[in-house]
């Protein structure tokens, strides 16, 4: 075989171009301290990287929500703080509505520091975090949760966040769900002179009536409510019953419910059917009538009970037995709604620190699986620098010997074989 000059010397230079790329390659290794300088060094290894980079990147997106939801709970929490602290107030302020000695004027003055109480409970419950959007309105964070009227204008829908991969937390609370409802699932009843709260115009009597109780337990009917209602002459009463849709029970035993003894002047106590209890004082009037209802199916408005009990404050009975029978009557109901307020004020309180402790857990997890995803992008793309040395100084010898074999070859001539001979 005929070897040419040129195809000798092309052959030395592509062996020293060899080299030296793979000298150049090293450099780029160790001086960038990956192993892939581009895809074409490990393409198995480089999809992978991409890949856990992805996962890497949507954790640190969930880090970035749960710091959000964390802000804003942590809002929640302070206000309904205050709320809290303002309901213990309210309480104190009504139990002392209850002193018999006070005057038309001494009730004056009260009603106008549960007024300010009211403002400044409205404008707790239209509160708004840091970005300006309101906490309590639902979905609708650029509406006010309540007008002056205490009516709530906001929706029933949640503000979810994504906080983790299958995770979403509502980063706040619906409104109406903190101001104007019993905590879900209490078998508590609340009671009213009249067939409904505030309506201070259904009796003509002096009958008041007690908070209610539950005698048997296993013979109570969720949302079934009674209304008694003195018969005429007044020592005998009545019992009507309804249902959760607010349909008529008919008793078994008709005679059970009606025309059951009262006296007049005495503490009666009137046991309901399906296992609620009241008691019935004072001299009620035919015609008048006392309603218990469960408070999971009442209208548990704060900013309206807050009203109608204002409003009875104003107004003067001094003189007037059954204006004083009235007051009393509103006064128990609305001590009654607002224990009941306070106590699903406290089990949302109790919701938010749930959510909180629950966006500490993912913290946790995500920092843990960060780490994890930092481990294998440096398993995929680092350098092991023990072995790219070695490489390095064998990349040099071998480019050392190329360039020696090269200088050889480049002095070999037709005359200077002929001259050694």
């Amino acid at each position: 075989m005929r070897i040419s000059s040129s195809l000798l010397f092309q052959t030395g230079l592509n062996s020293i171009n060899a080299q030296q790329s793979d000298l150049l390659h090293l450099f780029q290794q160790i001086g960038s301290g990956r192993r892939m300088v581009t895809p074409a060094d490990d393409p198995l290894g480089a999809a992978q990287a991409i890949n856990i980079r992805q996962s890497q990147t949507l954790n640190a997106r969930y880090a970035e929500n749960r710091s959000v939801a964390q802000s804003n709970l942590g809002t929640e929490e302070n206000t309904l703080n205050s709320v809290t602290l303002l309901m213990q107030d309210i309480k104190t302020r009504l139990v002392e509505a209850g002193n018999g000695t006070m005057s038309d004027s001494d009730r004056m003055t009260l009603a106008n520091v549960l007024r300010h109480a009211h403002t400044n409970m409205l404008g707790l419950a239209n509160a708004t975090d840091g970005n300006g959007q309101y906490l309590f309105s639902g979905s609708r964070g650029d509406t006010a949760p309540f007008d002056e009227n205490g009516n709530y204008l906001g929706d029933n829908r949640q503000r979810n966040i994504q906080v983790d991969q299958t995770r979403q937390l509502a980063g706040s609370d619906i409104g109406s769900d903190v101001f104007a409802r019993a905590t879900p699932g209490i078998n508590t009843y609340v009671t009213a002179a009249g067939s409904q709260f505030g309506n201070q115009d259904a009796n003509n009597g002096t009958g008041i009536i007690s908070t209610a109780s539950i005698y048997d337990g296993a013979q109570v009917q969720a949302g079934y409510r009674f209304a008694i209602t003195i018969d005429n002459p007044a020592t005998t009463y009545s019992i009507e019953v309804f249902d959760a849709n607010g349909n008529a029970v008919t008793p078994a035993n008709p005679a059970d419910w009606i025309n059951q003894p009262f006296e007049p002047g005495q503490d009666n106590l009137i046991k309901l059917p399906f296992g609620v209890q009241v008691k019935l004082s004072g001299n009620p009037e035919p015609g008048d009538v006392f309603s218990v209802a469960p408070a999971a199916s009442e209208d548990m408005n704060i900013f309206k009970t807050l009203d109608t009990m204002i409003q009875l404050l104003e107004t003067p009975f001094e003189a007037n037995p059954a204006g004083q029978a009235q007051f009393q009557n509103v006064l128990a109901s609305t001590i009654q709604r607002m224990d009941i307020n306070y106590d699903n004020i406290l089990t949302v309180r109790s919701s938010i620190g749930a959510r909180m402790n629950e966006l500490e857990a993912l913290d946790a997890n995500g920092s843990l699986r960060d780490l994890g995803y930092r481990s294998q992008i440096s398993a995929l793309e680092d350098l092991d620098y023990y072995t790219a040395t070695t490489q390095l100084e064998l990349r040099k010898s071998a480019l050392e010997g190329a360039t020696l074999a090269f200088r050889k070859i480049q002095g070999i001539s037709l005359f200077a074989l002929g001259s050694g001979r």
